[in-house]
């Protein structure tokens, strides 16, 4: 057991790669040379198979398990047979044949009741110790490796070792005393920090390479040295020390096959279905994983294989069989013999006869029996009872400490930002190394200041007082500071910029060697390099202190690098609010806006409530987003059979053709051509499933330009987009030919609900939409602008769901329509026309995840897997049926003249205009009342 506690120090974490059979530590460079470096290699070549083939594994460790123990079995039974009458199993207390053995005497019932209770604590101890990492997976891993090494084991005492069930009350708590699962612990955390399955197996091959020359070294000295004990004499110190050998070979031999195999099997089995992505990543399990740990000691290795190499003489001495009759006399009138022995060979069947007086000999409760389950009811209700009520209380004497997460989040904040000295704490070696830079790694925003966060925030006093003092030592004294020259040499090293402090980074950002674009990609890290370019930008524009207020934490960077957005110094968080549910074509929807204009979310809602018994339908009509090139020719002439030459319709097929073969869901439906002396304008249409649909359209036309361009060696080609697309730009193109998704939406609204909800007559709105969309916007030379405030609701909803809220220029054009409708002409019928919706459901912003779940809430994120396009025309449908629904609000509101007095409500602040909302309020009460 001593020597099994020693060699559980000699391993501990792995983390690094292996390159030209060298592997890298965080301290240095091990090299696999000679034969270590070959040992490695065997058993990095076996554990990528086991992890590789893990039903194989599996099923054959299975298999073979199952036959051995039958050929075990068969050969007991046979032996039963052919002897003339049962021999007396000396390792139980009563005798198949009647003979009475001796009770146990006092001492040995002492040392095994305290065997057995250290060996209940030591696993409660590692168990508890294994739940406070915080996954489950290590834990159900753990437990997985446990109870099937412990079915092993058993079986393994009954047939081996000639033993009965009876047995096993001893034989088991020696294996939980002796089973070890901080390995197993280490190779599932370097396994569960993989990205995907091919680094699961490459993580399991080479935590095998790593551990298992180790432990099969540790595993020959165990055997060894307990096997000494077998040749003692003293059979009752033999039959525990062949339980213990027993216990050490089954543990090595599931650890080096069973182990790996189901350790990636089950990581596979638990990947994301929808996504495909591992549920179960978690780099946070990297930050205990040091390979510098890994090396083994030299010393102790060769005191190891000395040791060894003495017991093996020792036990080939002992057990040689051509020793002489003197000796084989001596053995056999020994009083005790070994393990060997014949008293040591009975069947393995319990005879019918025996069993009543078994199970009674095992209902006797007895002193040590009494003593172990009382010390199983003691932990039972520690854990039930006051595991919870200590965490609390420890909370609240120290309320700045965290616990569990929290204290791997701080950890992880420590690991990905500190300077590279800081590290968590396995040694007291580790603790001469900690070195702090500069305080304030990041900023947080103030507690004075807007308080926002994707996910679990917490401020930067919290995170530097909620260290976990038991990991992180205190910062010792500050780390001297590198130069240029020595950070270049590390950035262009393996290492890379991750390894240099902030400050180094920054230097290396001002001296031009990394781009201010590319410090994430230097760094590897995308919020540590978004915290490092507010600090540059920041101190460049001396405003590092209005940082503060703008968040940058707990963001999936990942998703925004290369797609949405670039030099990227925080995230803005927007109020996002939901009017509904609309009732659009018989079915409801939520619809999310985010807005920060007051009165906007609850007047879109009362236009909503006000449509919700007679419903809203809706078509879309047609569908095609634009590109529109420049290009230019010679003369007049040329352009002109240019443009004859694109009308004709074979010419035009070869064009679709061409364009088609860009994209699987782009499809080109018409041109557009119109000429400007020498200069022709090209308006590609082109339908693009799901995605709003630019990047295909300019994909598309690029390849249709070339073809052009064969058949006109002289068209030059000025721009790919002449504005006559047009894009995010008033034009009269797109309110007369569309662009998007053209949509048309009608409801008819009762006179009841105009008068009880809208608070308005239908005479009122009639008149009032005449002389404000028609006349008004008429006067005002509009295009496209016949509506009260279409892009109100149409850019809330753009922002929610991830749309470019700068197409709202041409999204919100609209024309809102009202005349009286029934036979007496006191109902309302409304309708809101709007021909070129810009959206999709697909690309640009919509891969966010909070855009995402917008997207999710109205049951068009993503594709459709219907049709390509649908999720597209539902979306375009709910923005105009919710204008729909926004302008019966506000034209009721101006009807009835409540908007001034609702905006003085709604959207004004609080602080400054108390009285005038005072006073709003009590002529509201007033009109009321009268």
């Amino acid at each position: 057991m001593t020597m099994r506690k020693k060699s559980r120090n000699a391993v501990y974490g792995v983390m690094g790669s292996k390159q030209e059979g060298e592997y890298k530590l965080s301290g240095g460079s091990y090299a696999s040379s000679g034969w270590c470096g070959m040992v490695s290699r065997v058993f990095k070549v076996h554990g990528s198979f086991c992890a590789s083939h893990p039903w194989e594994v599996i099923v054959a460790t299975l298999t073979l398990t199952v036959c051995v123990l039958s050929v075990e079995t068969r050969v007991a039974l046979q032996d039963a047979a052919a002897a003339p009458s049962p021999a007396c199993n000396a390792w139980r207390r009563n005798c198949p044949s009647g003979l009475e053995q001796p009770e146990y005497n006092a001492a040995d019932v002492i040392v095994m009741t305290l065997i057995r209770c250290v060996a209940l604590l030591y696993s409660y101890h590692q168990f508890r110790t294994l739940s406070k990492m915080g996954s489950k997976y290590i834990l159900g891993i753990a437990g997985l490796f446990t109870v099937f090494s412990s079915f092993v084991f058993s079986s393994s005492v009954i047939n081996f070792l000639r033993s009965d069930v009876s047995d096993l009350k001893d034989a088991l708590f020696f294996f939980l005393l002796l089973i070890d699962l901080s390995k197993t612990t280490l190779l599932a955390r370097l396994a569960l920090s993989s990205n995907s399955q091919a680094e699961v197996r490459n993580n399991i091959a080479r935590g095998m390479a790593i551990l298992g020359p180790t432990i099969t070294l540790d595993t020959v000295v165990e055997t060894l040295v307990i096997g000494v004990g077998t040749l003692s004499g003293v059979r009752r110190l033999e039959v525990l020390c062949g339980f213990a050998v027993l216990s050490v070979l089954v543990n090595y031999i599931v650890f080096m096959t069973f182990y790996p195999a189901c350790l990636s099997l089950i990581l596979e089995l638990t990947r994301s279905s929808e996504e495909n992505r591992p549920l179960w990543n978690d780099k946070s399990l990297m930050m205990g994983l040091q390979e510098e740990e890994q090396k083994p000691n030299p010393v102790v290795q060769r005191v190891k294989v000395i040791m060894s190499a003495g017991l093996m003489l020792v036990h080939a001495r002992s057990r040689w069989p051509f020793r002489t009759e003197e000796e084989d006399i001596l053995s056999v009138t020994s009083p005790a013999g070994s393990l060997g022995t014949e008293h040591n060979m009975p069947s393995n069947n319990t005879e019918e006869a025996e069993i009543p007086a078994l199970i009674m000999k095992w209902l006797t409760v007895s002193a040590d029996q009494v003593v172990i389950l009382i010390l199983l009811l003691a932990l039972a209700v520690k854990y039930v009872f006051f595991e919870e009520r200590d965490e609390l209380a420890e909370q609240l004497l120290m309320p700045e400490t965290p616990t569990g997460e929290e204290s791997y989040a701080n950890r992880a904040y420590l690991m990905r930002f500190g300077p590279p000295g800081l590290e968590p704490m396995c040694h007291a070696e580790t603790a001469e190394k900690v070195q702090m830079e500069e305080r304030g790694v990041q900023t947080e925003l103030s507690s004075c200041g807007a308080s926002f966060s994707v996910g679990p925030l917490k401020s930067e006093d919290e995170v530097d007082k909620g260290t976990d003092v038991s990991t992180i030592t205190p910062p010792q004294t500050p780390a001297p500071k590198r130069n240029l020259e020595e950070c270049l040499s590390i950035y262009r090293s393996v290492k890379g910029a991750a390894a240099l402090s902030d400050e180094e980074v920054i230097n290396l950002v001002n001296s031009g060697h990394i781009p201010p674009y590319q410090i994430e990609k230097a760094i590897s890290d995308y919020e540590r390099g978004v915290f490092i370019r507010r600090q540059i930008v920041g101190k460049a524009g001396s405003f590092i202190e209005a940082l503060e207020s703008l968040p940058f934490r707990n963001y999936d960077y990942s998703k925004v690098m290369g797609s949405c957005c670039e030099n990227v110094i925080g995230y803005m968080p927007v109020p996002v609010g939901v009017v509904g549910p609309l009732n659009l074509d018989d079915d409801s929807y939520y619809v999310p806006m985010a807005t920060t204009e007051g009165c906007l979310v609850a007047s879109t809602h009362r236009g909503c409530k006000a449509v919700l018994s007679c419903g809203v339908s809706s078509r879309v009509v047609a569908d095609g987003m634009t590109r529109g090139p420049v290009v230019r020719f010679p003369s007049m002439t040329s352009a002109s059979e240019a443009m004859h030459w694109m009308q004709q319709l074979d010419n035009y097929e070869q064009l679709k053709e061409s364009f088609d073969s860009t994209s699987r869901y782009a499809r080109l439906k018409r041109l557009q051509v119109r000429i400007a002396g020498r200069h022709l304008f090209i308006r590609f249409v082109a339908t693009t499933g799901d995605a709003m649909g630019m990047n295909m359209l300019s994909k598309g036309t690029e390849i249709a330009l070339k073809l052009i361009q064969k058949e006109f060696p002289e068209m030059e080609i000025l721009s790919l987009s002449g504005n006559f697309c047009t894009d995010k730009k008033p034009a009269a193109v797109n309110w007369i030919e569309g662009r998007g998704k053209y949509v048309v939406c009608e409801a008819i609204v009762p006179a009841k609900i105009v008068t009880n909800v809208l608070k308005t007559s239908v005479q009122a709105l009639i008149d009032v939409n005449i002389a404000k969309n028609m006349m008004g916007s008429a006067m005002a030379g509009s295009i496209g602008g016949f509506n009260a405030h279409a892009a109100n609701i149409v850019t809330a909803i753009y922002i929610a769901t991830g749309q470019d809220p700068a197409q709202n220029v041409g999204s919100s054009n609209c024309m809102t329509l009202m005349e009286p409708w029934g036979e007496d002409g006191k109902d309302l019928y409304v309708t809101c026309t709007m021909p070129s919706i810009e959206i999709g459901t697909v690309g640009g912003g919509t891969t966010l995840p909070a855009q995402a779940s917008c997207l999710d809430i109205l049951r068009v994120k993503g594709a459709s897997k219907n049709r390509p396009g649908e999720n597209a025309d539902t979306l375009a449908r709910i923005v105009c049926g919710t204008v729909l629904a926004g302008e019966l609000s506000l034209m009721s509101a101006l009807a009835a003249g409540h908007l001034v007095r609702s905006h003085l409500r709604h959207n004004r602040s609080s602080t400054s205009n108390t009285s005038m909302e005072a006073a709003a309020t009590a002529a509201l009460f007033n009109s009321q009342k009268h």
